[in-house]
């Protein structure tokens, strides 16, 4: 329990130390940087979607018989959906007027966006608990780890604007620390509900999958692809590759 523990915060480290910026770097973290950053990020979690959450649900879920693609499937899809329908929601909100740009709602914004990625992350160590071998103890830190690297720049996207806004820096940081507050208790969430509904996981590891697939598709790709073609699909390609190495050879 201990090490889901620490792989929980691991994520929510991130999004601190990317908050940070606002306390180090007058004008925040370089965009380019920033940008390369997040095609690697791109691809470890691709990864991880696969290996550390779809491919262990679709192992726990063959004593299902003749229905064993149902959890896979039904979970993964129902994962993206319920994200896809969340940004629609936000999407509503951002066109409402000025409450969209109020602090409060930055900071809700941010952390439910984030819950998806913490229900991830304890849906893995909820599998490596459930003792059944499909996830391992590396391909859940590694999971945690690729999160965590795409929460820096989210850190730095709440304390930086809100800086500038007139917010303190300290205040500012603050914010963009509690707005990673979501991940581990969405996770630790869903850890306790995978222990009491054991039948369940396979269903949260591929929602979990398919909630990161669609993070991944939607927010992190598009940019890679209009705004740095070539070296950024080479950083998704890194990433991805470092993260099938990583299972491979610690897994």
């Amino acid at each position: 329990m201990g090490e889901a523990i620490k792989g929980l915060l691991v994520p929510f480290l991130g999004t601190s130390i990317g908050a940070a910026a606002v306390l180090i770097l007058k004008n925040g973290i370089p965009g380019r940087a920033t940008g390369f950053l997040s095609d690697a990020a791109a691809g470890v979690m691709a990864a991880a979607a696969v290996f550390s959450l779809l491919l262990p649900a679709m192992d726990q879920s063959s004593a299902c018989g003749a229905a064993a693609w149902l959890p896979a499937c039904a979970g993964f899809l129902l994962g993206a959906a319920l994200l896809a329908v969340w940004d629609r929601i936000s999407a509503h909100v951002e066109r409402a007027g000025t409450v969209a740009h109020s602090t409060r709602m930055l900071v809700l914004s941010v952390s439910l966006h984030n819950i998806p990625e913490g229900m991830a992350v304890g849906a893995a160590y909820a599998g490596l608990l459930s003792g059944q071998g499909t996830v391992t103890a590396m391909s859940a830190f590694a999971l945690a780890l690729g999160i965590a690297l795409q929460n820096l720049p989210e850190g730095a996207i709440i304390s930086m604007p809100l800086a500038a806004s007139g917010v303190g820096r300290r205040k500012a940081f603050l914010y963009g620390v509690l707005s990673g507050a979501s991940e581990p208790v969405a996770g630790a969430a869903t850890i306790l509900l995978a222990r009491f509904a054991v039948p369940a996981l396979p269903w949260l590891l591929s929602f979990a999958a398919g909630a990161m697939a669609y993070v991944t598709g939607f927010e992190l790709l598009p940019d890679t692809f209009r705004e740095r073609p070539v070296f950024g699909t080479l950083f998704v390609l890194g990433g991805f590759a470092l993260m099938t190495g990583m299972d491979v050879l610690l897994g």
